[in-house]
């Protein structure tokens, strides 16, 4: 199995955009409602025979997130459902066999590279319409004891030449692609009876399959073997990850409201300013942000995430170095702050707004200049001596090395305030 890629331009991006699409966009009842409603193939078909998008516009997606400030794009060019969005030549099931009858992936490779995007593919492992793909407790009809039966001699060999046949495809019909997601691996996960992994796959195989297709490609780790970054998904890691003691690249995985596909009476959004503040976490800890999006069956955005979006964007315009080419710093931050740093750039990011001053440990005579990232308005810097005791209306001293920072009464009106500190 041939190296690791180079992460360079990942870990110095630091946000992109997820995109889910498929049939699951028709019922709007979350990506997995195969699974959850324990739908048959039969009954699943009345969204592949209505599928047409008509207002597919992947110019505007790639814009949106280009404003957004995202630096890549990772589409599903197929979801657990088996339905791909390609001409794939090994299937009838896609969308070139429905109503729209066109392949989405090129454009949508096209519109992303004309904004200077990085292009992302994501591919699942799994296949709950693949004739060969044997049945477990992931498939919708794993208490159908009759289709259980009648599925029992299903070969994971001939679902593997499938799916290694389908990377092949996706990785030479479309020019540079810059990422690829795998999904997922789960071989001894209880919740699910007869899981697959890196074996069902042949991972080594299949990823020396992607790096001789794509050499400067980068992979996750959901083959079931080590890829280039790790995945935590709907949650954010309480500090910078590791692998057996040694620090690894990771990105977080996160939706707007809990489903990855269009899910149109969920209404559990998070706000604009939460997001920004996980942004900002992420980096901090030396992470990527991957935000998803699930357009509707139409091919639009859900208008609910373009608002998010757009406001996420007005954060990013302003205060965008904080955030690319940034990592930890190794300075502590005080309470409900975050510190980004680019070489003699620190940056604190502020979660909450306090009265008047902040106070920085360990700073003192080590900040030549500190100004409002937002409008680069100076802000004071002042030592004030430890021994000193408070007194009426004069602060006490802070601990020894202390830097205390000067702030206006008023908050910035942004989601994250950000001082730009300049470091000796």
């Amino acid at each position: 199995m041939r190296a690791r890629s180079d992460t360079t331009w990942f870990t110095h991006d630091r946000f992109g955009l997820f995109v889910h699409w498929g049939l699951y966009a028709l019922p709007a009842r979350h990506e997995w409602v195969k699974n959850r409603e324990r739908l048959t193939d039969d009954q699943y078909q009345v969204y592949f025979d209505h599928f047409d998008p008509d207002r597919y516009d992947p110019a505007a997606w790639a814009k949106t997130a280009k404003a957004a400030g995202m630096r890549y794009v990772v589409l599903t060019t197929k979801h657990h459902d088996g339905f791909c969005l390609w001409d794939s030549a090994l299937t009838d099931y896609k969308v070139t066999n429905t109503p729209y009858g066109r392949d989405l992936l090129g454009p949508f490779v096209d519109a992303c590279r004309a904004e200077g995007l990085k292009v992302g593919f994501y591919y699942s492992l799994i296949d709950w319409h693949h004739p060969s793909f044997p049945v477990d407790g992931t498939h919708p009809q794993r208490d159908d004891a009759a289709f259980i039966e009648a599925a029992a001699d299903r070969d994971i060999a001939e679902y593997r030449t499938y799916l290694h046949g389908q990377v092949r495809e996706l990785l030479t019909s479309y020019g540079t692609i810059d990422y690829l997601f795998f999904d997922f691996s789960y071989a001894g996960r209880e919740e699910w009876w007869g899981g697959k992994g890196a074996d069902d796959w042949d991972a080594p195989a299949l990823l020396d399959l992607v790096r001789e297709l794509q050499p400067d490609i980068l992979v996750n780790d959901r083959t079931g073997i080590p890829g280039d970054f790790i995945t935590p998904e709907q949650y954010q890691p309480s500090g910078p990850m590791t692998e057996n003691g040694r620090p690894v690249v990771w990105e977080a995985c996160q939706t707007l409201n809990g489903s990855w596909g269009y899910d149109r009476d969920n209404v559990d959004f998070k706000s604009a300013d939460l997001l920004i503040r996980m942004l900002v976490d992420g980096v901090s800890k030396d992470g990527n942000l991957l935000l998803n999006v699930g357009p509707t069956g139409r091919g639009d955005f859900d208008p609910r995430a373009v608002d998010t979006l757009a406001e996420i964007g007005r954060w990013m315009d302003l205060h965008e170095r904080s955030v690319r080419g940034c990592g930890p710093s190794p300075h502590q931050p005080p309470a409900d702050c975050r510190y980004t740093q680019r070489g003699d750039r620190l940056y604190l990011h502020l979660f909450n707004w306090p009265l008047r001053h902040v106070h920085l440990p360990g700073l003192a005579g080590r900040v030549r200049y500190a100004q409002l990232l937002g409008d680069a308005s100076e802000i004071v810097r002042i030592e004030v001596d430890p021994s000193l005791p408070a007194q009426n209306t004069r602060m006490g001293g802070q601990p020894a090395g202390t830097l205390t920072l000067q702030l206006p009464v008023r908050r910035p009106e942004t989601p994250v305030p950000v001082i730009e500190l300049f470091l000796n």
